[in-house]
């Protein structure tokens, strides 16, 4: 299917005031540039209330870069045309008859947002019996075999077939910068993802080049532009240079992956050090996960 561009949705910033929403998504919007130059991609954006638009030649490659941006809840793939209903109607039989044939069913969800001479069950009643006629598939809004969402916004409309699933939270930089603390391994670069899908920055600080290798690879993965600095675990100024990189970069917490369940003891002799001789708030983002959930969601992310 040769679709026009991605739309894009996201949640949480949909409920901030205007002045904070309007900040928020000109920051996604930078994010979104920043990754598709990163894979060298061209781009050009758009935006309209609560929703983001990539125009883009590759949207194959495309829908993979989105994947891994913080602050999209939702995107897809879409043809563009007017919002007459005639016009709406042409696309969505074109899109129809390459998905359907008399033996299947299919369902239409129709959303409306500005001034029509129609409502979104108008356009649902006509254009259903429309695809009927092209095709001879039956309707069958509960459990259909193909979807179509048309969604009409002021004079465009948008037809597609997926949502796809994005990472959601905040965009990246919306918050403040947290210390990343990585001297567990795979545990605290998770950690770390959990406190950036909040939008925050992160200062990374590692203790061997094991972890250096699994940081560059983790950053690049999702588009991550951080300071990643090396400090020695067993030096005895530890906790003063923490304190102090800290206030150089400004951070406001320290985050790590410490928890309960896997290296139970050791971690909680770390918490209660870090506690006695840090100055900053600790997050502890992963302190109630086990082993086998904590190996399944670094898999998932590629970490």
């Amino acid at each position: 299917m040769n679709y026009d561009l991605i739309l894009i949705r996201y949640g949480e910033l949909s409920l901030k005031s205007a002045y904070v929403r309007k900040q928020f998504e000109s920051m996604l919007v930078r994010n979104i540039k920043n990754a598709f130059e990163l894979n060298m991609l061209h781009c050009k954006i758009t935006t309209d209330r609560g929703r983001i638009y990539v125009h883009t030649d590759e949207i194959s490659k495309g829908l993979d870069v989105l994947k891994r941006i913080f602050g999209i809840t939702s995107f897809s793939p879409v043809l563009k045309t007017t919002s007459d209903i005639k016009d709406i109607s042409n696309v969505a039989i074109d899109l129809s008859q390459k998905n359907l044939s008399k033996e299947k069913s299919f369902a239409l969800r129709v959303t409306r947002t500005g001034e029509h001479d129609f409502t979104s069950q108008d356009v649902a009643v006509e254009i259903g019996s429309d695809i009927v006629k092209a095709t001879k598939a039956s309707v069958n809004l509960t459990n259909p075999d193909f979807e179509l969402f048309i969604e009409i916004r002021h004079d465009k409309t948008f037809l597609f077939t997926e949502k796809i699933r994005g990472t959601g939270g905040l965009p990246l930089g919306t918050q403040g910068k947290v210390l990343a603390l990585i001297d567990d391994g795979l545990e605290s670069i998770l950690a770390a993802w959990y406190i950036m899908r909040r939008g925050c920055d992160i200062l990374f600080v590692h203790s061997n080049e094991f972890n250096t290798d699994a940081l560059h690879s983790f950053t690049t993965h999702w588009f991550i532009d951080s300071d990643i600095t090396m400090i020695d675990l067993k030096s005895k100024n530890y906790y003063e240079s923490l304190n102090k990189l800290s206030s150089e970069k400004k951070c406001d917490a320290i985050i790590t992956g410490y928890n309960f369940n896997v290296n139970y003891k050791d971690d909680l002799l770390k918490i209660k050090k870090l506690k006695k001789h840090v100055k900053l708030p600790i997050f502890l983002p992963l302190i109630a996960m086990d082993e086998e959930e904590i190996y399944k969601k670094c898999k998932e992310l590629g970490i």
